[in-house]
């Protein structure tokens, strides 16, 4: 039986871990938290997962919050104005459902279910000195920890990371008492709020350790008026900021959200990190080598929310290469193999795409988003492409690409509605 080492108990290493675990591989994996820890602790994500990530958890029988969670079936897009309204609104219709399950009830039961079946768990910050022995004593490690010393050991690949310092100010807020959409009353989404030179604004359902909530997630450009959270260690009063820059900048939010009182203490969480491509394979000072996971090799900013759907996709595409590597050695070629395969697939289009939102949209990105409010095959389209990142490749970038598609769309709906 191979012995594998999985560090780190997020998405992508605790899916990876139960996913060997379930093909009888002898798996260890390191935590720096219990699971009560987890789950009596502070937010750590917004974690909506889309179509393509949850059937990946429903393969391995680990999507056991499928009945408790909001049903997501839409992603709408608002853009301010200038005079306070709104110059787009719409809502995309997703072809599957998508879901939020709160890391702090997900993490916290797998660990358990992990345990449960039989598995390893030890509770420890791994060092690099941890690992260096560790490599020696398993056939394969894998780092899934994104944070902290290990880090250290995969070199940022700079020709990927066109950013070296954060490009957005981030700060969450878990709440009970948001009122619905009025224009879609019935319809579970996420929402988008997009504030031109300010920053975004997105309102995603979610099941949380007190059941169904909302979170609140804005996105600020550093140094901007949305730039105001670093130093703010009450969560009432990092509430009371989250809601009064929802009056000033988008007052339809602001609207539902009068009677919004946070989930519990530990339903805030604020800081910013700058996007990175890491180079995926760390070597440990004496020779042997490990392999990065998810967020520790391709992290990328939340504006377009994959982190976590990254995550479960990574982990799925590293179980299948494991699988069908068979009794092979981990060597390094394997390592680079399995990585690319992650890298082409998912990795790249993901930070392709994030970057591009990030920047000042060019104006055929503008037109796009704006002729979805008249086209709804532009908005239903542009709301999946969160599920399949790749597809923005055929329409999102090139004007000229752009151009072709809506006139395509617009030919299209034109006739259907000349019948």
């Amino acid at each position: 039986m191979r012995k594998i080492l999985v560090v780190g108990a997020g998405q992508s290493g605790l899916q990876l871990a139960l996913g060997l675990q379930a093909r009888e591989y002898e798996v260890t994996l390191l935590s720096n938290r219990t699971p009560d820890e987890i789950r009596t602790g502070r937010v750590m994500s917004t974690q909506v997962l889309f179509d393509t990530a949850l059937r990946h958890e429903r393969d391995l029988g680990i999507d056991f919050w499928e009945q408790q969670a909001p049903r997501i079936e839409g992603l709408g897009v608002s853009v301010a104005a200038p005079g306070g309204g709104r110059a787009v609104d719409w809502l995309g219709r997703l072809k599957g459902h998508a879901q939020s399950v709160d890391q702090r009830v997900k993490m916290a039961g797998w660990l358990d279910t992990f345990v449960q079946r039989g598995g390893q768990l030890v509770i420890h910050s791994a060092t690099v000195s941890d690992l260096d022995y560790f490599s020696r004593t398993y056939d394969l490690v894998l780092v899934a920890a994104g944070k902290g010393e290990l880090v250290s050991l995969f070199g940022r690949n700079a020709a990927r990371s066109p950013y070296d310092r954060p490009q957005r100010a981030l700060a969450v807020s878990y709440v009970h008492g948001l009122g619905p959409r009025p224009e879609h009353p019935e319809t579970e989404a996420v929402r988008c709020n997009l504030v031109p030179g300010v920053g975004e604004l997105f309102v995603m359902p979610t099941l949380t350790t007190s059941g169904r909530a909302d979170i609140l997630f804005w996105e600020g450009l550093p140094g901007g008026p949305l730039d105001v959270f670093t130093g703010v260690n009450d969560p009432e009063e990092h509430l009371d900021l989250t809601l009064a820059l929802m009056e000033k900048y988008v007052p339809w939010e602001h609207a539902r959200a009068v009677k919004a009182e946070l989930t519990d203490a530990g339903g805030t969480l604020a800081g910013r990190y700058a996007p990175v491509v890491r180079n995926p394979i760390g070597r440990l000072p004496g020779g042997g080598l490990v392999l990065g996971v998810a967020d520790v090799v391709v992290a990328n900013d939340p504006i377009t929310g994959q982190g976590a759907n990254s995550a479960a996709k990574c982990a799925a595409s590293y179980l299948s290469s494991i699988l069908m590597h068979g009794d092979e050695p981990f060597d390094e070629a394997w390592m680079k193999a399995t990585f690319d395969k992650y890298w082409y697939t998912t990795g790249k289009p993901v930070t392709d795409w994030s970057n591009a939102m990030l920047g000042v949209p060019p104006e055929h990105v503008l037109g796009l988003i704006g002729a979805a409010g008249q086209l709804q095959p532009v908005a239903d389209r542009f709301a999946n492409g969160f599920d399949n990142p790749s597809d923005f490749n055929a329409y999102f970038y090139d004007p000229e690409d752009a151009a072709d598609y809506l006139a395509e769309v617009s030919a299209s709906v034109g006739a259907s509605s000349a019948e």
